[in-house]
C-alpha cells in the first residue's frame, strides 16, 4: 500500500490498533515518507473545528498560524488592558489540538457570567497570565502545548506580534476601524467592503514564515473573510511567503454568507477576494455542494447565528480541476464535518 493510500486509510488503521494508537501515530509522524507538513491559516471557531479537529488524527505535522487582532470581547479587553497579543484565536487552536479529558476542555471553554470577570473566557485568562509571568511569547506557546498534551509535531503560531488594528473601507468610502466593528457591524451591513488594511502595518512572526516555506500543503480557512482571514493575509511577509512556497495552496470556502462581510457572496466571490489579498492564485478551492438533509436545519442554525444570511451560492461551470465540490456537512448541523474535510485535504497530497 502506498504512503498516500495509508494516509487516506489512517482512521481505519488506528481503529484496528486502539491500544497503541498514540505510539503508532507518533512513529508514523516521524516517518518522512508519511509525514506531510500542513500549514493552516485562520481564526475564530471555524478553522479549528473544521480542519484541526480532523487533521490532528492523521500522521501529519501541523503548523497553525492564527489571527491576532481581536479588538472586542474577552480577548480584545485583555489585549487592551495588558498590552499583550490577543489570546482569543490562538486559544481556540490550542484547544482544538489538545489531547485532554472532556472535563479539562470544558474548563478551558468556561466563560464567567457575573462579577468583574463577566464575559471573560478561562483559557484567555490563563494565556494572559502566562504571557505576563513569562514576558516571553515563545515560552508561553511551548508551555501551553505541554499543558494541553499537544503532539510535539504540531505547533500553534501567531501571525504577528505587532500591535496593529484591522480597518475596512466600505463602498461609500466610510472607514470602519477595529476587528470587532467589522465582525459585528454597527454601520449599515448591506454596504459592501471594498478593501481591508492594517494600521499600523504589522510584520509576520518569523517562525510563521518559516513554517510556510517548509509546507507541503497550505490551507486557508474556513473563517470570516475580512475579520479573520484578511487580517492574516494583510500581514507583511505572509502573501509573499505563500506565493514563494512550493506547497499546494488550498482555500476552504465558508458554508454560509455573513451580514456585513459577505452578503450574497458566491464560491467564486470568496475565492477572488482570497486571491486578491494573496496577490496570486490558489491551487484548489474546496466547497460544500450538498443541501442540508432537512430544511429545518438551516432555519434552526440561523436562529442561533442571526449574523449568517444563507448558504453560499455555487457558480455554474466552475473549473473542476481547481474547484472541488463535496458533501462537507455534518448530518445534524450546518457545520463542516471535520472527518470529511480532513479526508479531502489528505487526498490532495497525492495530486
Amino acid at each position: 500500500m502506498s504512503s498516500i493510500k495509508k494516509l487516506l486509510n489512517w482512521p481505519k488503521i488506528m481503529r484496528k490498533d486502539k491500544k497503541n494508537k498514540k505510539i503508532v501515530l507518533r512513529q508514523a509522524q516521524h516517518n518522512p515518507e508519511w509525514s506531510r507538513r500542513i500549514v493552516c491559516l485562520g481564526g475564530g471557531n471555524a478553522m479549528p473545528k473544521a480542519v484541526l479537529a480532523g487533521l490532528k488524527k492523521y500522521p501529519v505535522k501541523l503548523s497553525v498560524i492564527c489571527a491576532m487582532l481581536d479588538s472586542g470581547g474577552s480577548a480584545g479587553r485583555l489585549r487592551k488592558d495588558y498590552n499583550i497579543i490577543s489570546p482569543g484565536d490562538i486559544r481556540r487552536a490550542f484547544i482544538a489540538l489538545a489531547d485532554t479529558s472532556p472535563a479539562v476542555e470544558s474548563l478551558l471553554n468556561y466563560r464567567f457570567e457575573t462579577g468583574e470577570l463577566k464575559g471573560h473566557n478561562f483559557a484567555n485568562l490563563l494565556i494572559t497570565t502566562m504571557e505576563l509571568a513569562n514576558q516571553d511569547y515563545e515560552k508561553t506557546f511551548e508551555e501551553m502545548s505541554q499543558l494541553l498534551n499537544i503532539n510535539t509535531n504540531h505547533e500553534v503560531l501567531p501571525v504577528t506580534l505587532d500591535n496593529a488594528n484591522l480597518h475596512a473601507v466600505l463602498e461609500n468610502g466610510k472607514v470602519i476601524s477595529g476587528e470587532t466593528n467589522i465582525d459585528i457591524p454597527k454601520h449599515d451591513g448591506n454596504l459592501r467592503i471594498k478593501k481591508a488594511f492594517l494600521k499600523p502595518r504589522a510584520k509576520a512572526y518569523p517562525r510563521s514564515l518559516e513554517a510556510i516555506s517548509q509546507a507541503d500543503l497550505i490551507v486557508i480557512g474556513p473563517g470570516d473573510l475580512y475579520s479573520s482571514l484578511a487580517q492574516i493575509l494583510l500581514t507583511e511577509g505572509i502573501p509573499g511567503a505563500i506565493k514563494k512556497s512550493n506547497a499546494k495552496k488550498v482555500y476552504i470556502c465558508n458554508l454560509m454568507t455573513k451580514y456585513g462581510e459577505t452578503n450574497n457572496f458566491s464560491v467564486l466571490d470568496f475565492t477572488q477576494e482570497i486571491e486578491k489579498y494573496i496577490g496570486g492564485a490558489i491551487d484548489y478551492v474546496i466547497y460544500n455542494n450538498k443541501q442540508p438533509s432537512a430544511p429545518s436545519l438551516l432555519t434552526i442554525y440561523k436562529k442561533k447565528h442571526p449574523e449568517l444570511l444563507g448558504l453560499v451560492k455555487i457558480n455554474e461551470n466552475l473549473p473542476k480541476e481547481k474547484f472541488i465540490g463535496r458533501n462537507l456537512l455534518k448530518t445534524d448541523s450546518i457545520e463542516h464535518d471535520p472527518k470529511k474535510v480532513s479526508k479531502t485535504l489528505i487526498s490532495l497530497c497525492k495530486r
